[in-house]
Formats: C-alpha cells, structure tokens, sequence
C-alpha cells in the first residue's frame, strides 16, 4: 500500500515493447502509476536469457521515477525465481493452458508437478507463482484457480484474479473474489464483453471478446472495489492496458492504448478514494 494507505496501481507494461527502460519508466511515472508489471520475454527491456542482471538493472531506472516492480510476468523457472527474489518482486504472474489431448484432470496434474519442483527455491527467495485465470482452453476461472492451488502455501502459489475472465465466464465479482481469498495476492482490473460478429439472421450467433474499458465493462468496477476495500484488500491492483482495436482483431500497442488506460486508471484512483474508509484488516 501507499503511504497514505491506499492500494498501489500497478500498469502491465506489454503494450511498450520497443521504449527504453528510462523511457518506459517516465511514460509509466507520466500516466500516473505506482509502479509496473514488467514482461519477462523475447524482444521486451529484460529478456529470459539476461533476467540475472535485466531485473536488477530495471529496479532500479524505475526506482529513479519512483516507482516499483510489483510481479513479472515471464518463465517459471529457477533463474527467473531467484532473480525476483534479489530485487523484492513477490510475484511471478501465469497464466496456464490446459491440454484438452491429456484431459483436464492430467492437465492440472502436470502444472502441479512442474510447482512441486521448485516450492524450495520459491520458499527461499520470497517469492509466489501468481496463477492468473485466462478465458479460452485455459484455467478461466477463480474457481479453476483454486482447484489448482488450494492445497498450497500462498506464500509459494497464489491467485492473480482477472475479473475481465471472470465476467466472460460467468463468475459473479463478490463470488469470484471470495473464492480466491484464502490465496488472493493480485487483483487485475480490464474489461470485457462479448461482441457479436455474425448477421442476427443466422442459425447460431458468434461471438469474440471486446477489450475495452470500464465504462464497458462486463463486469463492475465499482462492485469489485467495495468488495476488495470492505474484505480489507491490501495487495496491488494491475491494469493490464489491454484493448481491442476498433475491427476487434489483435491488440492495441503502444501510444495507441495511453486514452483508454488514462480513463481507467483515473476511474479506478477515483473508486479506490471512495471506498478507502471501508477497508478493513486482512
């Protein structure tokens, strides 16, 4: 939390992929957040194969903004582990797929295995496999994230809540967030919708999921922050900065998504002022 007791915001920074990390951390500083959630991939400011040294030379270009890295979103492996340990990121965010050859049941068996491995060094380090639901052939849900993890530490694994998913799968905000609480160390706030791509004359509708803000959300923004302040929620909440672009194909990247993520990073400081007095002791 910040000084003055409020939930940090936190900004997925995906969508820069080509700026400087000096640059990335003004622009970050600019659009008003607390600090980021930095990729961990090919092509990005810190690349698997330098994460030793990339994480520790990210901490501290965004430290000289005043800023922080919250989690990672990257590999789940020893050097990744221990590099966020050094430099005092708790989380690494994941989302995991589901094999629908080997079944849903072998599917989950499998991540758990490839967990078990490294709780040591994860004990070791301070840090948490943060397992983030994602719509699609995927663990979608909250309550898929916690039949994954409920049987470990959070401390090791816990539960990266992404009510955008949710809202696509059905999960109501107050259920979803009290399915994950015992776990709950990350809240994601994007929007989205179902938008219907086909003629109302034909025999079946189709559909495809609209990113975009929360003015559109399929989900309440509003609703999600009271719950979150009156449980006494005092993790971090991310924006990942993603929408659609106007054809509803792809991704919207860089100076492209500055409009959007100024509405909604303004609409959430604006309801996490308002409920701020209802929170209580986690």
């Amino acid at each position: 939390m910040t000084t003055d007791g409020r939930n940090r915001l936190t900004v997925f920074t995906k969508p820069w992929q080509s700026e400087s990390l000096p640059e990335l951390a003004r622009l970050v500083r600019r659009l008003g957040f607390d600090g980021v959630e930095l990729p961990v991939r090919d092509g990005y400011q810190v690349e698997p194969a330098d994460v030793a040294g990339g994480l520790g030379e990210a901490a501290k270009i965004l430290a000289d903004e005043g800023l922080f890295i919250g989690s990672v979103a990257g590999p789940v492996d020893e050097a990744t582990v221990r590099a966020c340990g050094e430099n005092d990121i708790p989380i690494i965010r994941v989302c995991e797929g589901i094999d629908l050859e080997l079944g849903y049941a072998a599917s989950e068996a499998a991540i758990r295995a490839r967990y078990d491995a490294l709780l040591p060094v994860l004990a070791d380090s301070g840090v948490s496999i943060g397992v983030q639901n994602h719509c699609g052939t995927m663990i979608g849900s909250a309550i898929g994230i916690m039949h994954l993890i409920e049987g470990y530490d959070p401390a090791q694994v816990s539960a990266v809540l992404d009510l955008a998913h949710c809202a696509v799968d059905g999960e109501p905000e107050e259920m979803a967030i009290d399915i994950v609480w015992s776990h709950l160390s990350l809240v994601n706030l994007k929007s989205a919708s179902h938008r219907r791509t086909n003629r109302i004359t034909a025999p079946e509708a189709e559909w495809e999921v609209l990113w975009t803000t929360a003015q559109h959300a399929g989900f309440s923004w509003r609703r999600t922050v009271q719950v979150l302040m009156e449980r006494g929620y005092r993790g971090d909440i991310c924006l990942p900065g993603e929408y659609s672009p106007p054809s509803g194909s792809g991704q919207l990247m860089g100076d492209a998504v500055v409009p959007s993520l100024q509405y909604d990073v303004a609409y959430a400081r604006s309801l996490l002022d308002e409920y701020a007095g209802s929170a209580g002791a986690r």
